[in-house]
């Protein structure tokens, strides 16, 4: 349609959405479906940040805010990253915005200009590449493989970066993979980007939290703080705190690029739910405690599906380090054929079979640049996993 911008034809709708949609849609139709597509906990949001909410509203904090958060949000952010990450920012330098998705894009939509690169490895959170089209930049895609545990390594970094790039978008653990980066694996990618001063560092701590095995979290800006002046550290209370619905996201870094993303946000949306970021005050500043028993949860979910899709023949399933994703290769399965004569060529085909067949919906690997392999969310309960695997497995019996 000539009417529509022409901006528009340089990106896609987002495959996890599209997925979740089409699972949704198959259950109201009445077929028994395991979503393992969503990347949202099933825990409920804690009682002491509901109960922040609903004092907010009874308090009547109902009203319009400053455009880019309140200034208790904006202090408690800055307690955090103090607190958790040693990293000094002012309220001047944090902004609060509807998701982390927005911090990202305002980011974006402040700093690119035609001809700008951004690095981006692979896999990627798959809205990544598409923000940085909408803002007018180029993804550069940088594959993190299956042989170094889909880390970036220093060589890889470096030969991503050009004369173009802007921004390298960093995310740790990772989604789609969980992979987490030590701090030695950290300083290496740091040291190169200290050999290049325009590249500016875009972090997605979204995941920060979730983190097993005595994995330990670090940050660009807190490993390296001569990256201070040039990286955006990003987090939010989406995953961590089970408040995926209440949308906030939140960021940190120079004064002038803070400014920037305020003067977009004024202009598009405005503040968030001021009823939300009361909440976000009390999840940042109140008890912390559920977050070590929810990560049990978690891992004893993420053994359970590893364990089960690694007994698969032609399946290679590694164990994540963080966030609540596993990203097994089907490298084993690439042309082989379903009982109704399906030729599985690639990791999308496998997913739609698998979904038409067992009911299984999983994300495909092409949707995060990596293929050929799938992504499985197991942030939802024991059993459904448990049998998800189940059917996963009895599918890929029947391939010949």
């Amino acid at each position: 349609m000539t009417f529509l911008s022409k901006t528009l034809s340089r990106v896609k709708p987002s495959p996890t959405i599209a997925v979740t949609t089409l699972a949704g849609e198959l259950k109201a139709a009445g077929k028994d479906v395991i979503g393992l597509g969503a990347g949202e906990p099933d825990f409920n949001t804690p009682e002491n940040i509901k109960a922040a909410g609903i004092a907010a509203i009874e308090a009547g904090k109902t009203k319009y805010t400053a455009p880019d958060g309140i200034p208790e949000l904006k202090a408690a952010i800055c307690a955090k990253f103090e607190r958790e990450n040693g990293l000094r920012y002012t309220p001047q330098q944090v902004s609060v915005g509807t998701g982390g998705k927005q911090i990202l894009y305002n980011a974006l939509m402040a700093t690119l200009n035609p001809g700008d690169e951004v690095v981006i490895p692979a896999p990627y959170w798959v809205s990544y590449p598409d923000m940085v089209l909408l803002a007018g930049g180029t993804p550069v895609i940088a594959a993190a493989t299956l042989e170094n545990s889909f880390k970036l390594t220093p060589e890889q970094l470096e030969a991503a970066i050009t004369p173009k790039t802007k921004w390298l978008i960093f995310n740790s653990p990772s989604n789609p993979t969980g992979a987490g980066y030590s701090r030695k694996e950290l300083k290496a990618l740091t040291d190169v980007l200290m050999r290049h001063p325009h590249v500016w560092v875009m972090t997605d701590d979204m995941y920060e939290h979730l983190a097993y095995d005595g994995f330990e979290f670090c940050t660009p800006a807190q490993v390296e703080p001569a990256l201070y002046e040039r990286t955006l550290t990003c987090n939010g209370v989406s995953k961590a705190y089970a408040m995926t619905g209440w949308r906030i996201g939140y960021a940190a870094g120079p004064v002038e690029l803070i400014a920037a993303m305020r003067k977009i946000q004024s202009q598009s949306t405005s503040n968030p739910c001021s009823i939300s970021q009361w909440a976000a005050v009390e999840a940042l500043n109140g008890p912390q405690d559920f977050l070590s028993k929810n990560n049990v949860v978690f891992k004893r979910r993420r053994d359970l599906v590893v364990s089960m899709l690694s007994e698969i023949d032609g399946i290679t399933c590694p164990v994540p380090e963080g966030a609540f994703y596993v990203y097994p290769s089907i490298a084993g399965l690439i042309g082989k054929t379903t009982p109704d004569g399906t030729v599985i060529e690639d990791d999308e085909t496998f997913s739609r079979a698998l979904l038409e067949d067992t009911g299984v919906a999983v994300v495909f690997g092409a949707a995060f640049g990596l293929s050929p392999n799938f992504r499985v969310s197991y942030a939802t309960s024991d059993e459904a996993l448990k049998t998800a695997c189940e059917r996963i497995q009895d599918f890929c019996a029947k391939l010949t």
